[in-house]
Protein backbone atom coordinates (compact mmCIF):
# COMPACT_ATOMS: atom_id res chain seq x y z
CA UNK A 1 0.00 0.00 0.00
CA UNK A 2 2.63 2.38 0.29
CA UNK A 3 6.67 2.87 0.68
CA UNK A 4 7.73 1.78 4.51
CA UNK A 5 8.37 4.68 6.60
CA UNK A 6 9.92 4.43 9.88
CA UNK A 7 6.74 4.35 12.62
CA UNK A 8 6.11 7.66 14.86
CA UNK A 9 7.84 7.37 18.31
CA UNK A 10 5.89 8.32 21.18
CA UNK A 11 7.67 9.95 23.44
CA UNK A 12 5.47 8.12 26.51
CA UNK A 13 8.69 6.55 27.95
CA UNK A 14 12.05 8.40 28.90
CA UNK A 15 15.74 7.06 29.03
CA UNK A 16 18.55 8.70 31.01
CA UNK A 17 20.50 10.17 28.24
CA UNK A 18 17.27 10.62 25.87
CA UNK A 19 14.82 13.46 27.02
CA UNK A 20 12.57 14.25 24.37
CA UNK A 21 12.97 17.09 22.41
CA UNK A 22 10.31 18.27 19.86
CA UNK A 23 11.48 20.28 16.77
CA UNK A 24 9.32 21.54 13.61
CA UNK A 25 10.32 17.89 11.75
CA UNK A 26 7.70 15.96 13.20
CA UNK A 27 5.12 16.05 10.71
CA UNK A 28 6.91 13.89 8.05
CA UNK A 29 7.17 11.58 11.12
CA UNK A 30 2.71 11.82 11.43
CA UNK A 31 2.65 10.82 7.77
CA UNK A 32 4.65 8.03 8.77
CA UNK A 33 2.30 6.89 11.40
CA UNK A 34 -0.43 6.41 8.75
CA UNK A 35 1.49 5.22 5.76
CA UNK A 36 3.42 2.58 7.91
CA UNK A 37 0.72 0.34 9.17
CA UNK A 38 -0.27 -1.10 6.04
CA UNK A 39 1.95 -3.09 5.36
CA UNK A 40 0.90 -5.86 8.03
CA UNK A 41 -0.29 -8.79 7.61
CA UNK A 42 -3.87 -8.68 5.80
CA UNK A 43 -6.52 -10.66 7.87
CA UNK A 44 -8.51 -11.65 4.60
CA UNK A 45 -8.73 -14.20 1.62
CA UNK A 46 -8.57 -11.54 -0.85
CA UNK A 47 -5.71 -8.84 -0.84
CA UNK A 48 -6.67 -5.65 -2.48
CA UNK A 49 -3.86 -5.87 -5.22
CA UNK A 50 -2.94 -2.10 -6.71
CA UNK A 51 -1.67 -3.48 -9.92
CA UNK A 52 -4.79 -4.65 -11.30
CA UNK A 53 -6.23 -0.41 -11.63
CA UNK A 54 -6.37 0.81 -14.81
CA UNK A 55 -5.37 4.21 -16.04
CA UNK A 56 -9.21 4.95 -15.81
CA UNK A 57 -9.65 3.74 -12.58
CA UNK A 58 -6.47 6.18 -11.27
CA UNK A 59 -8.02 9.11 -13.37
CA UNK A 60 -11.65 8.39 -11.58
CA UNK A 61 -10.17 8.37 -8.45
CA UNK A 62 -7.97 11.74 -9.00
CA UNK A 63 -11.02 13.26 -9.99
CA UNK A 64 -12.89 12.07 -6.78
CA UNK A 65 -10.34 13.90 -4.65
CA UNK A 66 -10.13 16.87 -6.96
CA UNK A 67 -13.90 17.37 -6.97
CA UNK A 68 -13.80 16.21 -2.89
CA UNK A 69 -16.10 13.42 -3.74
CA UNK A 70 -18.12 10.88 -1.82
CA UNK A 71 -17.93 7.48 -3.08
CA UNK A 72 -19.91 3.89 -1.29
CA UNK A 73 -17.16 0.70 -1.49
CA UNK A 74 -17.20 -2.57 0.25
CA UNK A 75 -14.75 -3.34 3.49
CA UNK A 76 -13.24 -6.67 1.80
CA UNK A 77 -10.30 -7.02 4.60
CA UNK A 78 -8.28 -5.46 6.90
CA UNK A 79 -4.91 -5.47 9.53
CA UNK A 80 -4.35 -3.81 12.74
CA UNK A 81 -3.99 -0.35 10.57
CA UNK A 82 -7.02 0.00 9.39
CA UNK A 83 -9.61 -1.50 6.81
CA UNK A 84 -9.12 -2.69 2.93
CA UNK A 85 -11.93 -1.30 0.60
CA UNK A 86 -12.74 -1.92 -2.98
CA UNK A 87 -15.57 -1.02 -5.70
CA UNK A 88 -16.54 0.42 -9.04
CA UNK A 89 -12.98 -0.18 -10.34
CA UNK A 90 -11.32 1.41 -7.01
CA UNK A 91 -9.54 -0.36 -4.21
CA UNK A 92 -7.35 1.49 -0.99
CA UNK A 93 -6.69 1.97 2.30
CA UNK A 94 -8.50 3.35 5.36
CA UNK A 95 -6.67 4.07 8.33
CA UNK A 96 -8.15 3.40 11.65
CA UNK A 97 -8.07 6.71 12.28
CA UNK A 98 -10.37 8.25 9.88
CA UNK A 99 -13.06 5.57 10.71
CA UNK A 100 -16.03 6.93 12.16
CA UNK A 101 -17.14 4.12 14.39
CA UNK A 102 -13.78 2.64 15.91
CA UNK A 103 -13.47 2.58 19.98
CA UNK A 104 -10.89 5.49 21.54
CA UNK A 105 -7.83 3.49 21.91
CA UNK A 106 -8.78 -0.37 21.54
CA UNK A 107 -6.32 -2.94 22.65
CA UNK A 108 -4.79 -5.57 20.10
CA UNK A 109 -7.73 -8.04 20.80
CA UNK A 110 -10.06 -5.96 20.37
CA UNK A 111 -9.35 -3.83 17.52
CA UNK A 112 -9.26 -6.74 15.62
CA UNK A 113 -12.82 -8.05 16.79
CA UNK A 114 -14.10 -4.01 15.80
CA UNK A 115 -11.97 -4.32 12.36
CA UNK A 116 -13.56 -7.35 11.62
CA UNK A 117 -16.96 -6.37 12.49
CA UNK A 118 -16.41 -3.99 9.05
CA UNK A 119 -16.05 -7.00 6.74
CA UNK A 120 -18.69 -6.77 3.77
CA UNK A 121 -19.99 -3.34 4.73
CA UNK A 122 -20.79 -0.61 2.78
CA UNK A 123 -18.96 2.86 3.98
CA UNK A 124 -19.28 6.38 2.14
CA UNK A 125 -15.69 7.73 1.61
CA UNK A 126 -13.69 10.40 0.32
CA UNK A 127 -10.48 10.34 -1.74
CA UNK A 128 -7.67 11.65 0.78
CA UNK A 129 -5.01 10.46 -1.21
CA UNK A 130 -4.27 9.40 -4.50
CA UNK A 131 -0.51 8.52 -5.58
CA UNK A 132 -0.75 6.65 -8.85
CA UNK A 133 3.14 6.61 -9.17
CA UNK A 134 3.26 4.79 -5.61
CA UNK A 135 0.02 3.02 -6.31
CA UNK A 136 -1.24 4.36 -3.13
CA UNK A 137 -5.10 5.32 -2.06
CA UNK A 138 -5.81 6.31 0.76
CA UNK A 139 -9.83 6.72 1.73
CA UNK A 140 -11.43 8.74 4.96
CA UNK A 141 -14.74 7.66 6.61
CA UNK A 142 -14.60 11.01 8.57
CA UNK A 143 -14.10 13.27 5.87
CA UNK A 144 -17.41 11.90 4.39
CA UNK A 145 -19.03 13.07 7.31
CA UNK A 146 -18.84 16.57 5.41
CA UNK A 147 -20.97 17.30 2.50
CA UNK A 148 -19.38 16.92 -1.11
CA UNK A 149 -17.08 19.75 -2.13
CA UNK A 150 -16.11 21.38 1.53
CA UNK A 151 -12.72 20.45 1.17
CA UNK A 152 -11.62 23.42 -1.73
CA UNK A 153 -13.37 25.88 -0.31
CA UNK A 154 -12.04 25.39 3.02
CA UNK A 155 -8.37 24.69 2.00
CA UNK A 156 -8.69 28.09 0.01
CA UNK A 157 -9.62 30.16 3.02
CA UNK A 158 -7.35 28.30 5.21
CA UNK A 159 -3.72 29.26 6.10
CA UNK A 160 -0.37 28.84 7.73
CA UNK A 161 -0.61 31.43 11.22
CA UNK A 162 -4.36 31.16 11.39
CA UNK A 163 -6.17 30.78 14.87
CA UNK A 164 -9.48 28.40 14.14
CA UNK A 165 -11.47 26.63 16.17
CA UNK A 166 -13.12 23.54 15.69
CA UNK A 167 -14.24 20.29 17.75
CA UNK A 168 -11.87 17.19 18.74
CA UNK A 169 -13.17 13.89 16.63
CA UNK A 170 -10.34 11.85 17.39
CA UNK A 171 -7.82 11.42 19.98
CA UNK A 172 -4.83 8.72 19.05
CA UNK A 173 -1.52 7.44 20.42
CA UNK A 174 -0.02 10.58 18.51
CA UNK A 175 -2.28 13.50 18.36
CA UNK A 176 -5.56 14.56 18.19
CA UNK A 177 -8.02 15.24 14.96
CA UNK A 178 -10.11 18.36 15.05
CA UNK A 179 -12.73 18.72 12.68
CA UNK A 180 -12.57 22.34 10.94
CA UNK A 181 -16.37 22.33 9.43
CA UNK A 182 -14.96 20.19 6.67
CA UNK A 183 -11.73 18.97 6.75
CA UNK A 184 -10.05 17.54 9.92
CA UNK A 185 -6.58 19.15 10.89
CA UNK A 186 -4.04 16.93 13.26
CA UNK A 187 -2.40 18.06 16.48
CA UNK A 188 0.93 16.19 16.81
CA UNK A 189 1.08 15.39 20.45
CA UNK A 190 4.25 17.86 20.55
CA UNK A 191 2.24 20.56 19.85
CA UNK A 192 -0.60 19.89 22.66
CA UNK A 193 1.22 21.38 25.59
CA UNK A 194 4.65 23.08 26.15
CA UNK A 195 5.38 20.44 29.11
CA UNK A 196 5.58 16.60 28.30
CA UNK A 197 2.60 14.69 27.27
CA UNK A 198 2.54 11.03 28.01
CA UNK A 199 -0.75 10.60 25.95
CA UNK A 200 -2.89 13.06 23.99
CA UNK A 201 -5.75 11.62 26.16
CA UNK A 202 -4.43 13.53 29.35
CA UNK A 203 -4.95 17.19 27.08
CA UNK A 204 -8.30 16.53 24.69
CA UNK A 205 -11.32 14.50 24.99
CA UNK A 206 -13.64 13.79 22.08
CA UNK A 207 -16.35 15.99 21.38
CA UNK A 208 -14.43 19.22 23.32
CA UNK A 209 -14.43 22.84 21.39
CA UNK A 210 -10.29 23.45 20.89
CA UNK A 211 -8.70 26.84 19.97
CA UNK A 212 -6.10 25.73 17.60
CA UNK A 213 -3.30 27.60 15.61
CA UNK A 214 -2.70 26.54 11.82
CA UNK A 215 1.30 25.55 11.10
CA UNK A 216 0.67 23.68 7.81
CA UNK A 217 -1.41 23.47 5.08
CA UNK A 218 -0.79 20.33 2.70
CA UNK A 219 -3.61 20.76 0.01
CA UNK A 220 -2.48 18.15 -2.18
CA UNK A 221 -2.39 15.86 0.68
CA UNK A 222 -5.23 16.78 2.62
CA UNK A 223 -3.02 17.94 5.56
CA UNK A 224 -3.74 20.50 8.35
CA UNK A 225 -0.79 20.68 10.91
CA UNK A 226 -2.61 22.52 14.13
CA UNK A 227 -1.32 23.59 17.15
CA UNK A 228 -2.89 24.08 20.85
CA UNK A 229 0.50 25.08 22.65
CA UNK A 230 1.34 27.84 19.89
CA UNK A 231 -1.73 30.12 21.18
CA UNK A 232 -0.24 29.81 24.92
CA UNK A 233 2.87 31.44 26.13
CA UNK A 234 6.27 29.58 25.63
CA UNK A 235 7.01 29.25 29.52
CA UNK A 236 10.67 27.95 27.96
CA UNK A 237 11.49 31.36 26.85
CA UNK A 238 11.68 33.57 30.29
CA UNK A 239 13.16 30.06 31.70
CA UNK A 240 16.73 31.04 32.28
CA UNK A 241 15.58 34.58 33.86
CA UNK A 242 12.69 33.22 36.31
CA UNK A 243 14.83 29.80 37.41
CA UNK A 244 18.71 31.01 37.32
CA UNK A 245 21.32 28.15 38.36
CA UNK A 246 21.12 27.47 41.92
CA UNK A 247 17.89 28.47 42.34
CA UNK A 248 16.35 26.50 45.05
CA UNK A 249 12.56 26.54 43.93
CA UNK A 250 9.21 24.18 45.31
CA UNK A 251 8.31 21.31 42.50
CA UNK A 252 5.32 19.00 42.07
CA UNK A 253 6.72 15.65 41.31
CA UNK A 254 4.54 14.33 37.81
CA UNK A 255 6.71 10.98 36.72
CA UNK A 256 9.41 8.79 38.25
CA UNK A 257 11.39 6.24 36.53
CA UNK A 258 14.31 4.13 37.31
CA UNK A 259 16.76 6.74 36.92
CA UNK A 260 14.90 9.21 38.73
CA UNK A 261 11.70 11.75 38.43
CA UNK A 262 10.10 14.35 36.46
CA UNK A 263 9.74 17.75 38.28
CA UNK A 264 7.24 20.49 37.38
CA UNK A 265 7.98 23.91 38.39
CA UNK A 266 4.97 25.36 36.46
CA UNK A 267 2.33 24.42 33.56
CA UNK A 268 4.36 23.75 30.74
CA UNK A 269 7.96 23.36 32.40
CA UNK A 270 8.97 20.26 33.89
CA UNK A 271 12.34 19.24 34.04
CA UNK A 272 14.44 16.07 35.45
CA UNK A 273 15.61 14.93 38.86
CA UNK A 274 18.78 12.06 38.17
CA UNK A 275 18.25 9.61 40.52
CA UNK A 276 21.97 10.29 41.95
CA UNK A 277 20.63 14.05 42.83
CA UNK A 278 17.98 12.47 45.04
CA UNK A 279 19.02 11.54 48.52
CA UNK A 280 17.47 8.18 49.53
CA UNK A 281 17.61 6.22 52.88
CA UNK A 282 18.98 3.31 52.34
CA UNK A 283 17.11 0.61 51.18
CA UNK A 284 14.72 2.68 49.61
CA UNK A 285 13.85 2.87 45.82
CA UNK A 286 12.49 5.93 44.38
CA UNK A 287 8.93 4.65 43.67
CA UNK A 288 9.10 3.79 47.58
CA UNK A 289 10.18 7.44 48.47
CA UNK A 290 8.74 9.95 46.06
CA UNK A 291 5.14 9.71 44.85
CA UNK A 292 2.86 11.68 41.39
CA UNK A 293 1.85 15.12 42.97
CA UNK A 294 4.38 14.94 46.01
CA UNK A 295 5.74 19.04 46.10
CA UNK A 296 9.09 19.11 46.92
CA UNK A 297 12.29 21.57 47.22
CA UNK A 298 14.76 21.08 44.42
CA UNK A 299 17.52 23.17 43.39
CA UNK A 300 18.10 23.89 39.84
CA UNK A 301 21.39 23.01 38.14
CA UNK A 302 20.65 23.33 34.48
CA UNK A 303 18.38 25.47 32.29
CA UNK A 304 18.60 24.34 28.28
CA UNK A 305 16.07 26.67 26.93
CA UNK A 306 16.02 26.25 23.24
CA UNK A 307 16.25 22.34 23.82
CA UNK A 308 13.52 22.29 26.79
CA UNK A 309 15.40 20.75 29.27
CA UNK A 310 15.67 21.37 32.61
CA UNK A 311 17.50 19.49 35.39
CA UNK A 312 17.19 19.49 39.01
CA UNK A 313 18.15 18.41 42.24
CA UNK A 314 16.66 17.48 45.62
CA UNK A 315 19.78 17.77 47.34
CA UNK A 316 18.91 21.69 48.46
CA UNK A 317 21.21 21.76 51.68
Amino acid sequence: MGRRLDKLMVHDQFSEQDVPVYDDGWWASVLAEEESRPVQAVTHTQKVDEGSKSVSDWERAKSLYRQDGIVALTVTGFNRGGLLVEGEGLNGFVPCSHLVDLPFQPTEDHREECLSAYLNRELRLKVIECVPEEGRMVFSERAARAEAGKRPALFNTIHAGQQVSGEVTNVTEFGVFVDLGGVEGLIHISELSWGRVSHPGQVCQVGQHVEVQVMEVAPERCRIALSLKRLLPNPWEYAQERYPVDAIVPAVVTALAPFGAFARLEEGLEGLIHASEIPLPANKTIKEFLLPGQVVQVRVLQVESTRQRLGLSMKVN
